[in-house]
């Protein structure tokens, strides 16, 4: 059972060398994807007189969030795996795959940099502020069901092509499916709730720009359909048996 691998860890393993490293590595990546993500949702805003909400603002952030995460995944996944994202760290969590201490310190990460990320925008835009996320035609209860679906299939993704130990070959386009996913489901959700799936996503923008309309969707919506991914998969397709694992050539 999964909730049987859950484990704190211990002070020593927070604070040693390769856990910082990986944390400062979650920084990187997700103010690459935040800096990313929002920048083009801002620049396209400028080009065209506040068209971002439009369906070709839509598909630009689609494409946008789909190229920086899978950028983002890429350069972090080798050392700390790439989760660019609070909801991703509490599947894996879950999933007994990384200890509460340590996922205590990707959060962290995680917020300072989509923060960072937010901060640096605007700035360097000359004070233009940052999109924040807000509801669109649809109640909060709506919102948090299109996030725990929409989470819950990232999270489904990350597990099945990244934390699985019988992906074989297939971790080799695990950045790319991550990345697409996210793209899919902001062109699903987006129109609806701006198609969060992830907090860290969520919280720099709304403390740059202070702005906490409805924001608890955005924490719940992500965290139950991470834990839900991460509770599912491991329960029914992990094996813990002592096969052998397939062996991959690179």
């Amino acid at each position: 059972m999964p909730i049987s691998r859950i484990a704190i860890g211990t002070r020593e393993e927070a604070t040693h060398p390769s856990a910082l490293k990986a944390a400062l590595a979650e920084f990187i990546s997700t103010l690459i994807f935040v800096f990313a993500g929002q920048g083009s949702g801002m620049a396209f805003s400028k080009l065209t007189g506040g068209g971002a909400t439009t369906p070709a603002g839509l598909i630009a952030a689609a494409l946008a969030h789909a190229f920086g995460l899978f950028v983002a995944v890429s350069v972090a996944a080798n050392i700390s795996g790439g989760h660019v994202n609070p909801a991703v760290t509490f599947g894996a969590f879950i999933g007994g795959n990384i200890t509460l201490l340590r996922g205590i310190l990707y959060w962290i990460a995680q917020l300072l940099g989509s923060t960072v990320a937010c901060l640096l925008l605007r700035f360097s835009t000359g004070g233009l502020s940052t999109g924040t996320f807000g509801l669109t035609g649809v109640s909060v209860w709506e919102a948090l069901v299109l996030e725990i679906v929409m989470t819950f299939g990232l999270v489904y993704t990350v597990y099945a092509t990244a934390l699985d130990p019988k992906r074989g070959s297939l971790g080799t386009i695990a950045p790319i499916a991550i990345g697409f996913i996210v793209g899919a489901n902001v062109l699903a959700g987006g129109a609806f709730d701006g198609a969060s799936m992830n907090p860290a996503v969520s919280f720099g923008p709304a403390l740059v720009s202070w702005s906490w309309d409805a924001h608890w969707v955005y924490w719940a919506g992500p965290l139950i359909g991470g834990g839900l991914a991460g509770l599912v998969y491991e329960l029914f397709f992990i094996s813990h048996t002592h096969e052998q694992l397939p062996s991959v050539e690179y």
